[in-house]
C-alpha cells in the first residue's frame, strides 16, 4: 500500500494563449511538465556526467537516455534507445508485475547501470540484456533468447552481468562472453534470486540476490510460494476477462518459505545459513559489510522486532549486532551504511520517537548519535568519510519541506543547513560525495533539475523548467492559485498540518463547496510545500475550496504521531478529518452544507469511512480504488499496523467500512480498475453487494483492463472528468438560490 500516491509531481498543460481557461483536456495536451521530465538521475562513476531517462517530445512514454558532460558544460543525447531495441517490446507478467511494483512506465530505456570504470552502461530492454561501451558506440547483444531476464546489473569489479531468467540466476562473464546458470533449481513455486510479492510491494526491496564487494560470491535468497493460497481473480479487459492464478499471501494466511544462502563461483555450491527455528519471516534487508562478512535484517512476522545479523562467511558463524523493537511496529528503512576503513557503520532508527542516525560499530555498540531532535530524518544521502561529513536530507525545519544537511562523522550534533530555498528537494549524491543532482519545487514551481557542489552552491541547471513566456504553464500564471499552509490544535492536544486553496476570484462575503482530498495513510504525506497535483489546482480554479490535512498515521511526524491507529485503522484518521471539517465550518466563506470528499486508494478506504461513520460533515464523496475489508489485503503491510486476524478478528471488523455502510447519508461515487492486482476489485464489489442489499442508491463507474494506477491519457481525462462532474452535481447543485 506504500507510495500509492499515483498523481505525478510535474503535470502537463498546454501552451494556449492567456485568455484560455485551464481544462481538464489541456492538463494532458501537452507532456512539457511530466512526460519529459528527467528520471533516474544517476552519476557516472568517474564523475564525469550526469546521466538521466528523458521522454521524447513527440512520444514522452519513450525514454532515451541523455547526459550532462561536466567537461563541456553540454546536455546531449547518448543512447537512444531505437538503437538497441525498436518495435514492440513483449514484457512477461512477472516484468510487468514488477514494473508496476517500481511505478515504472514507459518504453525505451526503463533501467540502466554504469561498470564500474564508467566506460560502459547496461540496459535491460524488451526481455533481453544490451551491454553499451561508451568508446565505440557499439550496442552488444548479451542474451536473445525466448525467455524474459529480469533485475540485471554489473557486478561490482564490472567483470561479469547477472540476471534472472526463469526463476534462476545467471551471470556472463564480458571477458569471454560466455554465459553461465549458478542456480537450477528454480522452477514452479520455488524462485531464486527474486524478491516476492510482498518484498516488492511493502518493503521497497526489488531483488532477491547480492553480489560480494570482490565477486567472488553472491548472497541470494530462495522463497518457496507453495504455502501461499493460490487465488484466481479476474482481470477484465473490454474484449476479454483473463483468470489469473496468483499466489497472494492475505492477511493471517500463509507466507512463502524464505532461505537464506551464499553461492561461491568457483565451486558453484551454495551455502545455506541458519536464520533460526522460526520459519514464519521476513528478510527485508540484505547487504555486503565485507567481501566475508554478510549482514541481513531479520523481522518476525509481527513486525514489532527487527534484528540486524551478520555473518562470517565461510564458517557461517551468525551473531546479533542490533535489535530494534516495538509495542506497536518497527519501521523499516534503507540508513544502514557501512564505513570503508573501520568496522562501523550507520543505521538509521527512530528508538528515540523520531528516525535518526546512529554511528556503531560491528559489536553493536553505540559510538554516537549523530542527529537528534524532534524533528526527522528522511534519508542518509552520502559518506564522505575522508572529511568525516554526513550528509542527509531531513525535516528539521518544518515537516513541511526537505532540505539536505550536512554533519560530522564525530557526532558532535553540529547541523549546517545546505539547501537554501523553501520547498521540497530530492538530493541525489555523486558516489565520491563530490557534488549532488537536486529535483526541487514549490506551489508556484514545477520540478526544476540542478547540479550542485557539496556547498550547495548551483553549478548548473539540468532542467530549469522556469515558467517565463514560451513555457506551456505561463499563460495560465495570472490565474494560478497559491494554497495556505496552517495547523490546527486538535482536542486531544495534537497539531494537524493543512493546505487549503481559496477558490478562483475569491470574495468572502460569499460561500462555496468544498472539495476535501485525502490520503491518511501510513508512509505518506500530502501537506508539502511542493508542487502539487492537477486536479487540486483546477476545482480550485472551478470554485471549489479545496482542503488537505494530514492526520495521525501519516508520514514525517515522528512513531508517535503513527502509532495511534494500531490496531484501529479507520479510526483515528476519520477523528482528526473531522476536525479539520470543523475547522473548515468555522470560516465564513465555506458552505457547511456543501463539503465534500475525495481519496484513491487508502484515500478511497478514508473517503468511504469519512461518508459511513462522519456522514453529518460530508455531503458528498469520491472513494478510488478502496480497500473495504482488511482481510483482502497482504500479510505484510496489513498485519504490520493491525496485527493477525486470527489474533484480532474483532479490530478486523471494526476497520472494515461494511459495519458503518448503514449510515451513508450523502451521495456516493466508487471508482475501479477492473485488473488492479494491488487493492483487488473484490474489494469493491463486495461493497456493491453490500450497499444494493441495503436497498442504498450510489454511482460506480470502473475502468477495464486498468491497474491501481489507472494510466493512460484518456483514461485519465475521463477519471477526472467524472469526478469534477460528480460534484458539481452534488455540491454546486445544492447551492442555494
Amino acid at each position: 500500500m506504500k507510495r500509492k500516491l499515483f498523481f505525478l509531481l510535474g503535470c502537463a498543460f498546454a501552451s494556449f494563449s492567456s485568455a484560455e481557461q485551464l481544462t481538464i483536456d489541456r492538463i494532458f495536451s501537452d507532456p512539457a511538465l511530466s512526460g519529459t521530465s528527467p528520471r533516474a538521475l544517476q552519476y557516472s562513476p568517474d564523475g564525469s556526467r550526469v546521466t538521466f531517462l528523458k521522454g521524447r517530445e513527440d512520444d514522452y512514454n519513450r525514454y532515451d537516455l541523455w547526459e550532462y558532460s561536466l567537461k563541456d558544460g553540454e546536455t546531449r543525447m547518448l543512447v537512444n534507445s531505437d538503437r538497441l531495441h525498436s518495435g514492440e517490446e513483449n514484457l512477461s507478467d512477472e516484468e510487468k508485475a514488477r514494473r508496476e511494483r517500481q511505478r515504472i512506465f514507459g518504453s525505451g530505456i526503463m533501467e540502466y547501470s554504469w561498470s564500474k570504470d564508467g566506460k560502459s552502461l547496461l540496459f535491460p530492454l524488451a526481455g533481453d540484456v544490451f551491454y553499451y561501451q561508451l568508446n565505440n558506440g557499439e550496442p552488444k547483444r548479451l542474451t536473445q533468447t525466448e525467455a524474459f531476464e529480469t533485475d540485471v546489473r554489473v557486478s561490482p569489479q564490472g567483470r561479469f552481468v547477472s540476471f534472472i531468467r526463469d526463476q534462476n540466476i545467471f551471470v556472463v562473464d564480458l571477458e569471454t562472453g560466455k554465459e553461465r546458470q549458478l542456480t537450477s533449481d528454480g522452477k514452479g513455486t520455488i524462485k531464486n534470486g527474486m524478491a516476492e510479492f510482498v518484498a516488492q510491494e511493502e518493503m521497497d526491496r526489488m531483488t532477491g540476490y547480492w553480489w560480494s564487494p570482490d565477486e567472488k560470491r553472491i548472497a541470494y535468497l530462495q522463497v518457496d510460494e507453495s504455502p501461499v493460497d493460490e487465488v484466481t481473480r479476474s482481470e477484465i479487459y473490454a474484449d476479454r476477462i483473463d483468470m489469473i492464478q496468483q499466489r497472494y499471501p492475505a492477511a493471517g494466511r500463509p507466507n512463502v518459505k524464505i532461505k537464506l544462502g551464499v553461492l561461491d563461483l568457483a565451486s558453484g555450491k551454495t551455502q545455506w545459513l541458519d536464520l533460526g527455528s522460526n520459519e514464519d519471516i521476513y528478510i527485508p534487508r540484505v547487504k555486503w559489510a565485507r567481501d566475508n562478512l554478510l549482514s541481513y535484517q531479520w523481522q518476525n512476522r509481527s513486525q514489532n522486532r527487527l534484528e540486524l545479523r551478520f555473518v562470517d562467511i565461510p564458517s557461517g558463524k551468525t551473531r546479533t549486532a542490533l535489535t530494534e523493537t516495538s509495542d506497536t511496529w518497527v519501521n523499516l528503512f534503507h540508513g544502514l551504511r557501512f564505513l570503508k576503513n573501520s568496522k562501523r557503520f550507520i543505521w538509521a532508527s527512530e528508538k528515540d520517537g523520531y528516525k535518526h542516525l546512529y554511528l556503531y560499530d560491528f559489536s553493536g555498540k553505540q559510538l554516537a548519535q549523530l542527529t537528534s531532535g524532534d524533528w526527522a530524518i528522511d534519508a542518509l544521502e552520502a559518506l564522505d568519510e575522508k572529511n568525516g561529513k554526513v550528509y542527509f536530507s531531513g525535516r528539521k525545519d518544518t515537516p513541511l519541506e526537505r532540505h539536505l544537511y550536512v554533519t560530522d562523522l564525530s557526532g558532535n550534533g553540529k547541523i549546517e543547513k545546505i539547501s537554501s530555498r523553501n520547498g521540497m528537494h530530492s538530493i541525489e549524491f555523486a558516489d565520491d560525495a563530490s557534488g549532488y543532482i537536486d529535483t526541487y519545487s514549490n506551489p508556484s514551481t514545477p520540478a526544476q533539475v540542478s547540479l550542485h557542489g557539496v556547498d550547495g552552491k548551483r553549478v548548473t541547471w539540468l532542467q530549469e523548467n522556469k515558467v517565463e513566456k514560451g513555457h506551456p504553464l505561463h499563460p495560465y500564471m495570472s490565474d494560478w492559485i497559491e494554497p495556505e499552509f496552517g495547523t490546527i490544535k486538535a482536542p486531544e492536544g495534537h497539531t494537524l498540518y493543512y493546505r487549503m486553496y481559496k477558490p478562483a476570484d475569491f470574495d468572502p462575503k460569499k460561500t462555496y463547496p468544498t472539495m476535501v482530498f485525502l490520503y491518511g495513510g501510513p508512509h505518506a504525506q500530502l501537506v508539502t510545500n511542493s508542487w502539487d497535483r492537477p486536479f487540486n489546482q483546477y476545482m480550485a480554479q472551478q470554485g471549489y475550496v479545496v482542503f488537505t490535512l494530514d492526520n495521525r498515521g501519516s508520514a514525517h511526524r515522528g512513531k508517535k504521531f503513527e502509532d495511534p491507529i494500531f490496531k484501529k485503522m479507520g479510526s483515528v484518521e476519520v477523528d482528526d478529518q473531522v476536525t479539520g471539517v470543523k475547522f473548515l465550518r468555522s470560516l465564513p466563506f465555506v458552505d457547511p452544507a456543501r463539503i465534500g470528499v475525495y481519496g484513491h486508494s487508502y484515500g478511497g478506504y478514508m473517503a468511504l469511512m469519512t461518508m459511513f461513520k462522519a456522514g453529518d460533515y460530508f455531503a458528498a464523496g469520491i472513494s478510488g480504488a478502496p480497500v473495504t475489508d482488511w482481510g483482502l489485503y497482504d500479510t505484510h503491510y496489513t498485519e504490520r499496523y493491525m496485527g493477525n486476524p486470527t489474533e484480532v478478528p474483532e479490530a478486523y471488523e471494526a476497520s472494515s467500512v461494511f459495519p458503518y455502510a448503514k449510515d451513508l447519508k450523502g451521495s456516493l461515487l466508487i471508482y475501479h480498475g477492473m485488473a488492479d492486482d494491488n487493492v483487488l476489485f473484490t474489494n469493491t464489489t463486495k461493497l456493491i453487494k453490500q450497499l444494493q442489499d441495503n436497498g442504498q442508491q450510489f454511482e460506480l463507474m470502473t475502468y477495464p483492463g486498468k491497474k491501481h494506477s489507472l494510466r493512460g491519457k484518456e483514461t485519465r481525462k475521463h477519471w477526472y472528468t467524472m469526478m469534477k462532474d460528480f460534484f458539481d452535481r452534488n455540491l454546486k447543485g445544492m447551492e442555494k438560490q
